[in-house]
């Protein structure tokens, strides 16, 4: 791993998702998640603090080393015992039906191969349970997404493989899941990164 990636991103990383607005949307919805959880991308563990008092368990699964150690202190804070899982959301090392709730924020972005992420998704959530998700994406508007086209091959080397111009909607409907709601919009930030899919999926029937 280079020294960027193990030193610099973490800490890049870390500083940009603890921006005021990216808090009030974790405040919005991180609360909603409840018995047993895993977290897709914990990173440095910002949503800790905002989950509910229902949740009984949280498996906190984030491949970087950096992030993890940075993640630790948050995590032996938390009002319910954390897991961290060493691992990619590619290959999720827990057994099939064992999650109520799957969270990912601002990480579908930036998996290799979410198709494949996703099916572990579908393999380790029970038939009841329910995907809550907050990711930026793909922009309607054809100026903005010209930019997300444009910005993205360099974007993505820079910010550990992070993709702004990924369908989110599309990827979850594709990936096995129905809206249970669905929310899209910009927040306040540089438009090509600003625009935020939101909500909860299920397993589709």
């Amino acid at each position: 791993m280079s020294f960027y990636r193990r030193h610099i991103l973490p800490l890049l990383t870390h500083l940009a998702m603890s921006d005021r607005v990216i808090a009030a949307e974790r405040a919005r919805w991180i609360p909603l998640a409840a018995g047993v959880v895993l977290e897709i991308g914990v990173g440095s563990g910002l949503n800790v603090p905002f989950y509910g008092p229902g949740v009984g368990r949280l498996y906190a699964l984030e491949p970087s080393d950096p992030l993890r150690r940075m993640a630790g202190p948050r995590a032996s804070r938390a009002r319910f015992p954390v897991e961290f899982l060493a691992a990619s959301a590619e290959a999720i090392p827990l057994p099939a039906d064992s999650v109520e709730w799957v969270v990912t924020t601002w990480t579908l972005c930036s998996i290799g191969q979410p198709s494949l992420a996703l099916r572990e998704l579908q393999r380790v959530l029970r038939p009841e349970g329910r995907v809550l998700f907050v990711e930026h994406g793909r922009a309607p508007d054809l100026g903005v997404l010209k930019w997300q086209d444009r910005l993205t091959p360099i974007w993505r080397r820079c910010a550990g493989g992070c993709h702004l111009n990924r369908p989110i909607d599309r990827l979850l409907e594709a990936g096995g899941f129905a809206f249970e709601r669905l929310e899209r919009g910009y927040i306040r930030g540089p438009r090509f990164g600003a625009y935020l899919y939101r909500g909860i999926a299920r397993k589709a029937a």
